[in-house]
């Protein structure tokens, strides 16, 4: 019996694997061709009398009613170039992102036939870390002065938000960008409406960057990731405890969904947990819910959230 059962189990895996396996030779079979404009370099290889050679060939980066001397004071500014030096020592060329991306969109393409293929543009931009890079139909721009390295001096920043300004984090981002442009907002402002809208963007990376880690599409470091698995029977419990899967209080979004250097259970475990630990469990429960449903990816991301939990199945794993 007990080969049997695992005769079984070994059929299964192996179907599993191939059927992988198609997906991906079918998804490798798309072509796809990046074009990438490095607007960083132009800008600062750009000298100041030639500026509107430059506001011609890159309107979109100039916005009206800026003076030219806002942006001839940025070409000409000594922090600035130096940054701009510093992003060239790590990105002498962008051959090996390109790449990255085109085997990006080819999943994107695979899964969302209608998607355009944008241009792709790097610039330097003001660190902003709520866009590092922006996903807008025809363009892709990414900022490249946030993806040096989490120890690089130039940051001045808490190590929550540092941790994620290396360069691994260029494709989650990228998802994350695509992902607002398919996704429909959360209907109400429950916790759980707000945990598996974060959990539905954390499973669209595990579709179409498969190759990356649990940690990487999440943001995480891996002990944050085991901090997660091991306590993901305690947080569940807590959640249901407290009332609060179904609470719209403003504040659980700080407490467990927005970015932050710890999550908020007003516990003694608080300076252990991550941040955010309430899109790890949303990103749970929709594993769970594409594991039991026959549902295509398209569907899945339009779901009410509500419906979604209850055919979910989810049930935390005890550690």
């Amino acid at each position: 019996m007990t080969k049997y059962i695992l005769g079984i189990l070994i059929a299964f895996s192996l179907v599993s694997c191939n059927q992988k396996s198609k997906v991906e030779k079918e998804v490798e079979e798309i072509p796809i061709e990046i074009k990438v404009e490095r607007f960083d370099e132009a800008f600062f290889e750009t000298k100041p009398k030639d500026l509107q050679n430059l506001k011609a060939i890159y309107p979109f980066f100039f916005p009206e009613g800026v003076s030219d001397s806002v942006w001839i004071e940025k070409m000409e500014n000594k922090d600035w170039r130096d940054l701009y030096q510093e992003v060239q020592n790590k990105f002498p060329d962008f051959n090996k992102q390109t790449q990255e991306i085109e085997d990006l969109f080819q999943h994107i393409k695979y899964y969302f036939p209608k998607t355009v293929v944008p241009k792709v543009y790097t610039v330097i931009a003001e660190m902003d870390y709520n866009n590092k890079a922006i996903y807008a139909n025809d363009k892709l721009i990414i900022a490249l002065e946030l993806y040096l390295g989490k120890q690089h001096k130039f940051y001045q920043f808490p190590e929550y938000l540092k941790q994620n300004f290396e360069e691994r984090q260029m494709m989650p981002d990228i998802v994350s960008s695509f992902y607002l442009r398919k996704s429909v907002p959360p209907a109400d402002n429950t916790l759980l409406s707000n945990m598996i809208y974060a959990g539905k963007e954390l499973y669209l990376k595990d579709v179409l960057i498969p190759n990356y880690t649990d940690a990487e599409k999440i943001g995480y470091q891996p002990e944050q990731i085991t901090w997660c698995v091991e306590n993901e029977s305690y947080m569940w419990r807590f959640f249901i405890d407290e009332n609060l899967l179904f609470e719209s209080d403003s504040r659980l979004a700080n407490r467990f969904i927005n970015l932050a250097p710890f999550s908020k259970f007003y516990l003694e475990i608080d300076n252990e947990s991550p941040g955010r630990v309430g899109q790890w469990v949303g990103w749970q429960i929709v594993r769970s819910f594409m594991n039991n449903n026959e549902v295509s990816l398209q569907d899945m991301l339009k779901m009410d959230a509500k419906q979604l939990f209850e055919r979910s199945k989810y049930k935390p794993k005890k550690s």
